[in-house]
């Protein structure tokens, strides 16, 4: 079972919803994309870090969803290998949280949580593209030297380190993992 990361009476939607952290299950799949589908903007399959993804399994450990007391998805996060020269590293994402639970800790508690299991596994570095303002406080600084495929926005390519000096020295494109 999973773990329960935390009643939101208040916080959340008011309702005294209960989210309960546990692994993706295949039979998940479809109802994930289907929250992705709904929290992202269309066309969210065409992005350069989805080429990344294209014909490489995420890592099942690190795919998480949350769900609420009738079993009802609020919120999935995934994980993807990737590489950058020699080295290998975590791609983040998508992270997503249905509207009516957003704003209120659903998404950071993914984030912890799944940063939390990614360092127990031994991974070394995790990367993504988003909001630095939004993802510093989970410790993700600007990577100046790692290029995502473009379109890309430079600025919004991001590391976290999870043991210390794993971005040292790692320069270069990201490419999918083999």
């Amino acid at each position: 079972m999973g773990e329960t990361v935390g009643r939101f009476a208040v916080e959340c939607t008011g309702e005294g919803a209960l989210y309960t952290l546990s692994q993706e299950k295949p039979g998940d799949w479809w109802e994930v994309e289907a929250l992705y589908d709904h929290c992202f903007a269309p066309g969210r399959t065409l992005l350069s870090s989805y080429r990344l993804r294209d014909d490489v399994p995420p890592v099942p450990e690190l795919c998480r969803v949350a769900r609420d007391e009738t079993g009802i998805i609020g919120g999935a996060i995934r994980y993807w290998p990737v590489r950058i020269g020699r080295w290998q590293a975590l791609l983040l994402g998508p992270v997503a949280v249905h509207p009516t639970a957003q704003g209120e800790g659903l998404g950071a508690a993914l984030i912890r949580d799944t940063v939390e299991r990614a360092r127990a596994l031994e991974w070394s570095r995790v990367l993504l593209v988003g909001d630095e303002p939004y993802y510093r406080r989970f410790g993700f600084v600007k990577l100046d030297e790692v290029v995502m495929p473009p379109p890309t926005n430079p600025e919004r390519v991001l590391g976290l380190e999870l043991v210390p000096g794993a971005w040292d020295g790692v320069a270069g494109e990201v490419t999918r993992s083999a």
